[in-house]
């Protein structure tokens, strides 16, 4: 019994240790693409800012391309937490809209705080990816919530997809704005994108 305790205890402290290992690329890598630039960056830059040696680098990533897909996959996994929350507390449209916007500029302000305040030239990472499938998954549980938040009617004259498209579009380009102007201003940001949007579907549900 002894032995299985000892290695339970074992495999718990590598387990940790991969998890913390993983981290510190992440978190080291993200710093130096908003510092030099993703273009810029190399794996030894990345490597240089942690504590690690090479070659533990290379037991979680072989390239640099693999840590900021890793990055983007990490942030859109974080994300959703945020939209089933906006999904959970709202039932109608407008509030909908709003409290999604909200929710995706002030992850993206709080992502980029550090970087910002270290007045760091690049940020590579401003946003999400729109292009893995964590956020295929997120614009598919969007359209899912537009839909139940539409009228019956409503939603059946509405195009679902186009509605999502313009909204993940609007909240990724305002996004990136929004984070290199100064104050960061979520509010305003979160206003002008939700009338944005809801004019445009009013529009629409009005021809």
């Amino acid at each position: 019994m002894a032995d299985i305790g000892t290695d339970a205890h074992a495999n718990g402290k590598r387990a940790n240790t991969k998890a913390a290992n993983r981290r510190a690329i992440l978190t080291a890598a993200r710093r130096v693409f908003a510092l030099i630039g993703y273009e810029a960056t190399t794996v030894r830059d990345i490597i240089r800012e942690t504590n690690l040696a090479s070659g533990t680098f290379y037991n979680y990533f072989k390239s640099k391309e693999e840590v900021f897909q890793a990055i983007a996959e990490d942030s859109t996994h974080r994300f959703r937490a945020h939209l089933s929350e906006v999904r959970a507390r709202t039932t109608s449209l407008e509030d909908y809209i709003e409290h999604a916007f909200r929710a995706y500029f002030s992850f993206i302000a709080r992502e980029n705080e550090e970087a910002i305040k270290a007045g760091a030239p690049h940020l590579a990472l401003m946003g999400v990816r729109v292009d893995t499938p964590e956020m295929l998954a997120v614009a598919e549980e969007i359209r899912a919530d537009l839909e139940t938040t539409l009228s019956g009617e409503a939603a059946a004259g509405m195009d679902l997809e186009y509605l999502t498209a313009a909204a993940i579009g609007i909240a990724r380009e305002m996004g990136d704005y929004m984070l290199q102007r100064r104050p960061v201003d979520v509010e305003g940001a979160t206003r002008f994108a939700a009338s944005l949007v809801l004019a445009g579907g009013r529009a629409m549900m009005q021809r």
